[in-house]
């Protein structure tokens, strides 16, 4: 039994699944991830700042200017629109298996695509608020501000709810996800390389029957999974749905 099949005979016995994913799932869907060679991390700003300190808090709130220069052109991406591989994990929710998502994505494709237990661990580029007097803002009402999106009911700075460097995780997110892992039979980690924290350290939660990890290169927890496979995670939905998943 190869391991496409090992993991479609896994999925169909699974009654708690927790699909823990990064920004390798988004990729196709047009979105850049951080760390790979094409990613955020490794290209010139063009900003003079590297950008990890542009999405730090303390950016944001010296320089809100070139912060939303930065986000508006290099993180928002609202025409972008689930792919396969997140409603593949959509679909796997039935009456008889229950499906979480942890996530360390913030594009809010998951729910797009008809996920209904996502646990966000960055936030959500979705949901943007007021600093001063909490006034909550979609994606679409935040790209229609021009340079700092400012409140209209009270002039306050709007602020995207993304967990920015220098900024804790919802603790209520956190307690939901760990929750989900700990219930969960059986955890698909989807395109990341587990080497942002605290969120990989979340996997040591996990206690179920198969842990699995899908993503193109190889990660330093490879050789804890019961399967891993380095490859692109469409291409390996399409060939679990061939065996009827």
């Amino acid at each position: 039994m190869d391991k496409i099949e090992h993991l479609a005979e896994i999925l169909k016995q699974s009654k708690h699944l927790c699909v823990f994913t990064g920004a390798g799932i988004s990729v196709p869907s047009g979105i850049p991830d951080f760390r790979s060679a094409q990613g955020l991390y490794n290209s010139d700003s063009g900003y003079g700042y590297p950008p990890e300190q542009i999405i730090s808090r303390s950016f944001f709130d010296e320089k809100p200017a070139l912060f939303y220069q930065f986000y508006k052109e290099k993180m928002l991406f609202p025409n972008a629109k689930p792919n396969d591989a997140h409603r593949f994990f959509a679909s796997l929710e039935t009456a008889d298996r229950h499906v979480s998502v942890v996530t360390q994505n913030i594009d809010g494709l998951h729910q797009a695509a008809g996920s209904t237990d996502v646990f966000e661990l960055h936030g959500s580029v979705h949901r943007n608020n007021c600093m001063n007097c909490g006034k909550a803002y979609t994606l679409e009402e935040l790209l229609a501000k021009p340079g700092v999106p400012r409140c209209d009911k009270c002039g306050g700075v709007i602020k995207p709810d993304v967990v920015l460097y220098e900024e804790p995780l919802n603790e209520d997110v956190v307690w939901g996800a760990v929750n989900a892992i700990r219930k969960s039979d059986v955890m698909v980690v989807v395109g990341t390389s587990l080497v942002v924290y605290p969120a990989a350290s979340y996997l040591r939660y996990f206690s179920g029957g198969h842990l699995v990890l899908i993503n193109k290169s190889e990660t330093a927890f490879d050789r804890s999974a019961d399967i891993a496979i380095n490859d692109d995670v469409v291409t390996v939905v399409h060939q679990l749905q061939q065996y009827g998943v």
